[in-house]
């Protein structure tokens, strides 16, 4: 099973390269922020415990994203690959997955990381706000995400590169010009 993490801050265009990604080698896209957006909007018991967390950009507890994690996995074991989308995002929710996935008899295959200046970041959050009405995405949440995101995932990078798993990948161009990048490095 190959097991592929899309690793880069809000905005680089993770969720989009994912799902291509996803479609063209016949992998389960996984997105947490999707999976937790659903269960807002649903008004689920879940849904309610995480709304106020998402919408003051903060990150939702590393216990209840395994467990997200590991049911999504269990629920999808007869799929050969897997693209994880904004997540893991701390060293801890690393961690963790590498114990989960160790005790369902799996490992993390590769770490691509879309590397996205801050500027063109906050153009394309903000952009996205605007289209898709984003609650989440206002201009004071979207500077929070990114503190956020280079405090708690950053660290991240030095553990994949000691387990020789990361590779990066210029996050700045077409969706087709970066697609095609992203491809050219997965190596099935």
């Amino acid at each position: 099973m190959f097991n592929l993490i899309l690793f880069g801050p809000p905005g680089a265009g993770k969720g989009t390269q994912a799902i291509k990604i996803a479609e063209k080698f016949g992998w389960k896209h996984v997105s947490t922020g999707d999976i937790l957006r659903a269960e807002v909007s649903q008004g689920t018991p879940l849904g309610l415990k995480v709304k106020s967390v998402m919408e003051a950009g903060h990150l939702v507890s590393d216990e209840l994203l395994i467990e997200i994690m590991e049911s999504v996995f269990v629920k999808n074991n007869a799929v050969n690959g897997f693209v994880l989308d904004g997540f893991p995002r701390t060293l801890k929710q690393a961690q963790e997955l590498d114990g989960m996935l160790h005790k369902l008899g799996h490992a993390v295959t590769m770490v691509l990381a879309l590397e996205v200046n801050e500027e063109e970041l906050v153009k394309r959050l903000l952009k996205r706000a605007q289209e898709q009405g984003r609650l989440d995405d206002t201009e004071d949440v979207v500077k929070n995400r990114l503190v956020q995101y280079h405090h708690h995932t950053k660290p991240l990078i030095d553990y994949y590169k000691e387990k020789k798993l990361y590779q990066e990948v210029y996050g700045v161009g077409s969706i087709e010009d970066i697609f095609s990048q992203l491809c050219s490095v997965i190596k099935t």
